[in-house]
């Protein structure tokens, strides 16, 4: 069976006629004598062609031509009609009608406008579905240009980390080298000094305000040595215990001894821990180094108040942490050296607190970032493997 014709004659005549002659070409037709039952069937099945007359009582063709073509647009129109005139051919046209045939018409005249109108449509249809699948194409490479453009920015963007993280990885073992060297050729020196000193302190006992003197010679000794010790803490591991442990745990011990000083600033500490972590074989005192150096550098920027936040969470591959404050953040241009040994901001500060956390995290294999934009605070982002 082909096509689906519609035809919408008030001419009982007419509509056996078409009938006959269309269905013995192998057409599905249907007849009505009035728009309004043609739209109801128009709304039931798919029709590809209407036939429809122009001069019809109570809803006369023009006016069923556009409501046609407004409702079924996949369904064209050939128009019965009378009058022969230009004026009412432009009329048809332009209201939507694909043909328009002249009454009295022959059949073969009928069959081959039809023929004509069902190619038409098919291959305007077909341009429509080609044109729907372009677009539809077309969206699919913008998004797949998108997802592209992400993935490369992604992948850059973990270029540069991974560089960034290598050139750390190399100043802190070109400290190593420099530090284990300058720190033996100082504290020879410095040992030779703090001897002297004492020996001063023995013999200028009853004269109190030399004594002081060499007593403040000995301090700044001591002052020296330590700064020496925490520059070796950088670059090399001092001796260590692993055993397994939850890192909650280490957290809690470590906020234990700023909870006075949160209290006294007005700084509210903010858990975000499950509690559940699975145990990590790790070294205490070590863990507990990098959250005292990152839980003091939070507090210092936040003197007048504010949030400090704790999160602990993990995947199937990595235990990840981060601790967050709401200060004054980093300025962009230091974003890229807050781990570099010896750079810090603060007026006696030595620079060496966020080089020893790198250190550690880089012994446990993790890798450590940070984010941060000024004004609105800073988040340092860990994570360690699991295995």
């Amino acid at each position: 069976m082909r096509d689906k014709i519609l035809v919408i004659d008030d001419e009982r005549m007419i509509l056996e006629l078409t009938s006959l002659v269309l269905s013995s070409k192998g057409f599905e037709v249907t007849t009505v004598n009035n728009a309004t039952d043609g739209y109801q069937l128009l709304a039931q099945d798919s029709y590809a062609l209407v036939l429809l007359d122009y001069m019809m009582p109570v809803i006369n063709g023009l006016q069923a031509l556009k409501e046609i073509r407004q409702r079924f647009p996949k369904t064209y129109v050939i128009m019965f009609t009378g009058k022969g005139n230009e004026e009412v051919a432009v009329e048809l046209m332009k209201a939507g009608a694909a043909d328009y045939i002249l009454k009295p018409f022959s059949n073969a005249n009928l069959v081959e406008r039809i023929e004509n109108v069902l190619r038409l449509r098919d291959m305007e249809l077909r341009n429509q579905e080609l044109m729907a699948e372009r677009e539809r194409l077309l969206k699919e490479i913008e998004v797949w240009n998108r997802e592209l453009e992400q993935r490369v920015a992604d992948k850059t963007l973990e270029l540069e980390r991974a560089h960034l993280e290598i050139l750390q990885a190399e100043k802190l073992a070109a400290l190593g080298h420099m530090s284990a060297g300058m720190v033996h050729e100082i504290r020879n020196p410095l040992n030779s000094i703090s001897l002297f000193a004492q020996v001063l302190c023995a013999d200028l006992g009853e004269d109190p305000e030399k004594f002081s003197y060499a007593e403040k010679i000995i301090a700044e000794v001591e002052r020296i040595d330590g700064i020496l010790v925490k520059l070796l803490a950088t670059s090399k591991r001092s001796s260590y215990q692993l055993r397994s442990l939850h890192i909650e745990d280490v957290v809690e011990q470590s906020l234990a001894n700023f909870s006075g000083q949160c209290q006294a600033q007005s700084i509210e500490i903010v858990r975000k821990m499950a509690g559940n972590s699975p145990e990590i074989l790790a070294d205490e005192d070590e863990l507990g180094q990098v959250f005292s150096n990152l839980f003091s550098n939070a507090i210092w920027e936040m003197s007048e108040g504010g949030q400090l936040t704790v999160n602990v969470d993990q995947n199937d591959r990595e235990l990840l942490f981060s601790v967050e404050d709401t200060g004054g953040g980093i300025p962009e241009e230091n974003l890229g050296r807050v781990f570099d040994p010896f750079f810090t901001t603060k007026e006696n500060g030595t620079g060496f607190g966020l080089s020893v956390v790198l250190r550690i995290i880089k012994n446990y294999g993790g890798r450590v970032s940070v984010d941060s934009r000024t004004g609105q605070g800073t988040t340092f982002h860990m994570a360690i493997p699991l295995v």
